[in-house]
């Protein structure tokens, strides 16, 4: 497990679903229904895919579909346009503090720019509890590859000794780690002995949580 020099953070990355929002259980239902209409002979498929960019979804589980790809799309940004978008508990409160302690702070996550758009209809809030929002289409590589979160430490000028990144997927979680930055894991997705693997400090929610501990 990687120490943290609590003196030297000066960013904080944080996925979007089941780190922000409590959004992962609404995705497996859509996902699963997907999966039983095309991919049958993927058991856990809508698992499988959490912190997966849709093109990559698309490219690694529904290649022998592109015809459908359109209406799987449609059905996608219907569904997402319903959803609820509630805060892991305890985030507001903990992300406010962190900027009081002059973190910078981005959400870094593989859902696409249409996606966000329905986010900040909802919670248009948003914008001002980060000083970016970095979306599918600003990676050349999906998680769990680090490049997305190498992009956002770019982004403030920090290093990964500098650097916290909350995930909770298993492919976001190695996407961090890869990055070099200290990974605290939420396990709102995966259970603990799960997260654990990939993360250097496991939490359930925000609440457990002080800016004291990282700045």
């Amino acid at each position: 497990m990687k120490e943290l020099n609590i003196d030297k953070v000066r960013c904080a990355l944080f996925d979007l679903d089941g780190v922000v929002f409590d959004t992962e259980s609404q995705y497996s239902i859509f996902w699963g229904g997907e999966a039983r209409r095309y991919r049958p002979d993927v058991p856990g498929l809508e698992y499988k895919i959490k912190g997966m960019p849709l093109t990559e979804i698309f490219e690694t589980y529904f290649s022998s579909f592109r015809n459908e790809w359109e209406e799987i799309t449609k059905r996608l940004n219907e569904f997402e346009a319903g959803m609820k978008y509630e805060y892991i508990a305890g985030f507001e409160t903990f992300i406010a503090e962190l900027r009081k302690c002059g973190v910078k702070t981005a959400v870094v996550t593989s859902s696409n720019r249409a996606k966000m758009e329905s986010v900040k209809s909802q919670r248009p809030e948003l914008t001002t509890l980060f000083d970016a929002i970095l979306t599918a289409e600003d990676f050349t590589k999906g998680k769990p590859d680090p490049d997305c979160y190498l992009m956002g430490m770019a982004r403030f000028g920090c290093t990964r000794e500098e650097t916290l990144v909350f995930e909770d997927s298993v492919n976001g979680l190695r996407s961090g780690r890869a990055s070099g930055a200290f990974v605290v894991g939420l396990a709102t997705t995966n259970p603990h002995e799960i997260v654990a693997q990939y993360s250097d400090m496991v939490v359930d929610d925000f609440l457990s949580l002080s800016p004291i501990q990282f700045t």
